[in-house]
């Protein structure tokens, strides 16, 4: 992605740097979930904001899709550029919806999905998939962007790392977040569902 050689720890330990930024990521993911992130952090939201976050998150994640995309058909046609930039962005708006999703977890809640049996499974099955690829995904598509901003792409194309690499973390995350907005309509525009409020914080009536 880098287009000049950046000098430093950066590019001498991008396993390291990759294994740091994932570990951060993780704990604020799963601290929220438990509880341990400080109350004060979230504000209390009510449901009709959480139902904006959720559609919010919902376009984020499609634009992120469609940048992946663009991102993959850009170094296919050899444009690094433009490849760079649809790769950073994509980046830039997961990192957007971290923050909505943590907040929405965190100071609202969730939605538990109400429908029949069989797209019940279907949900389920994609929600799955959707949270393994997530969470497995991070250290991959970490270590591609590490190597990407690091190296120029003479470098790159020398070494082959950021090319294999950088395959298996877009076809992860294409995948995963594809799934997570089948989720989102099967969830809140198609079937019904019922809300269940935060631990850490009440949503306000």
């Amino acid at each position: 992605m880098a287009t000049a050689s950046v000098r430093g720890p950066l590019k001498r330990h991008p396993a390291a740097v990759t294994a740091v930024l994932s570990v951060v990521g993780y704990a604020l993911v799963i601290g929220t979930f438990l509880g341990y992130v400080p109350e004060s952090v979230f504000p209390e939201l009510t449901l009709s904001q959480v139902n904006r976050i959720a559609d919010a998150i919902a376009v984020i994640n499609t634009t992120a899709t469609l940048l992946l995309v663009a991102g993959w058909w850009f170094i296919r046609q050899d444009e690094v550029r433009k490849h760079a930039a649809s790769m950073g962005g994509a980046f830039l708006l997961i990192l957007v919806f971290l923050v909505l999703y943590l907040t929405k977890i965190g100071g609202g809640g969730t939605k538990e999905f109400v429908g029949p049996t069989l797209p019940y499974y279907a949900y389920l099955a994609m929600l799955a998939v959707h949270i393994i690829l997530s969470v497995v995904s991070v250290p991959v598509v970490l270590h591609a962007l590490v190597l990407g901003i690091t190296h120029t792409p003479e470098e790159l194309r020398a070494a082959g790392t950021h090319r294999k690499v950088g395959r298996v973390a877009a076809s992860a995350w294409i995948l995963s977040l594809s799934l997570g907005v089948v989720a989102y309509l099967m969830l809140n525009h198609v079937y019904d569902w019922q809300f269940v409020e935060a631990f850490l914080l009440p949503v306000v009536p």
